[in-house]
């Protein structure tokens, strides 16, 4: 099979020539028909994940986590799919079996589910970290009707996807963000867009949100000092979350709780968000759809930053044999 694949940590990712994995008990092979590019797949790379996702230890290595596509065989004992089922989800960033090559084996029981009619596979690829995250970082802020929520980095995956959540709950969402991004970010339900691209501002947060915010989501900033620049606008009481790990080593204002996320997938969370996504009511923003060959680039213009909306990358166009 074709896939994206390193061959030591740290190492350039390239199209390689592997063999099919063979599912063991428990677990489904899926044909892949698209994955999704996630900011952890570099970083998984790079060993720069942190306590987010230990770096590899096996290779050849396979990147990615997102995918869908549809069943292609069954490993023995018991199991809730069949060949053939349409499915996606996210496999463990441990696994040697990534998703950015055409077969991938994942357990049954991991996050995996069936796409429900009415949501196109491209959109269920690009669902899976993005969705759950956002859907799991709302909860962990604890935001409240008519509360402030400043979302840093705002523009990518998750960010569309919180500001659409957060919304929905009547939270008021400042979108911190690099460039223009007023009208795309006002679209998905976000009161006011802030440009941070020369870097962050106080007056322009102040005037964005003259009362103060009452939580902050910060998706892009790795070293704590920035954090804590973006959480000096939460009020006491409030919490200021990373998904980049540097609440824990951050200075943060007096009476502000930190907070770092970890994601834990779970396929009910995935059926929930799968449903809204079919609805209309959570729209999937895809940015770029690229061929499996583009995605060592794809992943090198994610590196630099500034992602907008999501990446998918066709593995195995559906139908092809």
């Amino acid at each position: 099979m074709r896939a994206i694949a390193v061959g030591a940590l740290r190492g350039d990712p390239v199209l390689v020539e592997l063999p099919k994995p063979e599912p063991r008990p428990g677990e489904v092979r899926v044909r892949v028909e698209y994955a999704s590019l996630n900011p952890l797949d570099w970083q998984v790379l790079d060993g720069s994940a942190g306590d987010l996702a230990p770096a590899p230890q096996s290779f050849p290595f396979v990147v990615g986590v997102d995918y869908a596509g549809r069943v292609d065989m069954i490993g023995g004992g018991e199991n809730r799919f069949r060949v053939g089922d349409a499915v996606f989800g996210r496999a463990g960033v441990t696994d040697t079996c990534g998703s950015y090559g055409e077969y991938l084996c994942v357990p049954q029981d991991s996050a995996i589910t069936l796409v429900p009619r009415g949501l196109d596979p491209r959109a269920a690829a690009a669902l899976p970290s993005a969705g759950m995250a956002a859907a799991q970082i709302l909860e962990a802020v604890e935001p409240r009707g008519h509360d402030t929520l400043l979302v840093v980095g705002a523009a990518g995956g998750v960010g569309c996807c919180l500001t659409q959540l957060a919304r929905a709950r009547d939270v008021r969402v400042i979108a911190a963000v690099r460039g223009d991004e007023r009208s795309r970010m006002g679209s998905l339900g976000a009161a006011a867009t802030v440009d941070l691209t020369a870097g962050p501002s106080a007056d322009a947060l102040s005037h964005a949100c003259p009362d103060g915010i009452d939580a902050l989501a910060d998706l892009a900033s790795a070293a704590p000092d920035a954090f804590a620049g973006h959480a000096a606008a939460v009020r006491p009481g409030g919490i200021a979350l990373s998904t980049r790990g540097a609440a824990a080593g951050a200075r943060l204002p007096e009476g502000v709780r930190g907070v770092d996320f970890r994601l834990d997938p779970s396929p009910v969370l995935l059926d929930v968000l799968a449903a809204g996504a079919a609805d209309g009511v959570l729209r999937v923003l895809v940015d770029a759809e690229l061929p499996l060959e583009e995605a060592p680039q794809a992943l090198e213009r994610n590196r630099a930053g500034g992602a907008r909306g999501k990446t998918v990358i066709v593995v195995r166009a559906p139908g092809r044999c």
